[in-house]
């Protein structure tokens, strides 16, 4: 029987796990295009979102593959969201009216604070973000959690982002502990909970849509089911999978 680890670190994903990104991401859009109308060729709040997560996606797979800086692949989401080429004043300007909307729907989600409150005396705390930090370190403080965090690591400043082992060592590295006494928690399986196994972490897929699937992963359905998680001595109710 291999040696139980012990947890001693809790990082954290931010978007869709903290916080309710897809939630704010639909509300600005639409509070948006009644602001602005909706921009050419799309019919609906729904359809262009869409098209904005898609780009989103593309782009950042670009960034990640080290082929565009992270400002150029949010002009290139821009450009392509609204159908033409665009100056990078222009995207910028539009970036930053839709970031105004964006922020006037952010939320945690109801079970963060309770989450963080619940691990704050037993367990260390830090972020790893694929984003960057001058936008979830505003976004951490104006949520009203920043210092519950030793450190906040995000892909744009670090040069390698999720599901990259590097990533997650990263966030070891700052806190000073080896990965097995680090457990990942993120709402993509891949991405987050895959990559941090992989990577010599504890990963803990946040699955609040109950999507299933991925008997391999570990998983929660909430935030508030994570300390009894976590107080199993890592082993979340099966012995042979960690150690």
């Amino acid at each position: 029987m291999p040696t139980r680890a012990t947890i001693r670190a809790v990082v954290w994903d931010i978007d869709d796990t903290l916080f309710d990104y897809t939630s704010a991401d639909l509300a600005g859009m639409r509070s948006q295009f009644a602001a602005e109308g909706l921009p050419a060729g799309y019919d609906t709040a729904e359809q262009a979102l869409d098209r904005w997560r898609t780009l989103m996606k593309l782009h950042w797979a670009r960034f990640a593959a080290g082929e565009c800086t992270f400002d150029e692949q949010r002009r290139a989401r821009v450009e392509g969201f609204l159908g033409g080429p665009l100056s990078e004043e222009e995207a910028d300007d539009w970036f930053a009216r839709h970031v105004v909307h964006f922020e006037a729907a952010w939320a945690l989600f109801p079970d963060a604070v309770p989450v963080l409150d619940a691990l704050a005396d037993g367990y260390r705390h830090a972020v790893l973000s694929n984003s960057s930090l001058v936008n979830q370190e505003r976004k951490l403080k104006v949520l009203g959690v920043w210092d519950r965090f030793e450190a906040v690591l995000c892909a744009a400043e670090l040069g390698v982002s999720k599901p990259a082992a590097a990533a997650f060592h990263a966030a070891c590295d700052a806190l000073g502990l080896p990965p097995e006494q680090v457990a990942y928690i993120g709402d993509e399986p891949d991405i987050d909970a895959g990559g941090a196994v992989a990577a010599g972490l504890t990963g803990i897929w946040l699955d609040r849509s109950g999507t299933g699937g991925r008997p391999e992963l570990v998983s929660v359905s909430g935030l508030d089911q994570v300390p009894d998680l976590l107080a199993g001595n890592t082993r979340f109710g099966a012995p042979d999978t960690f150690g």
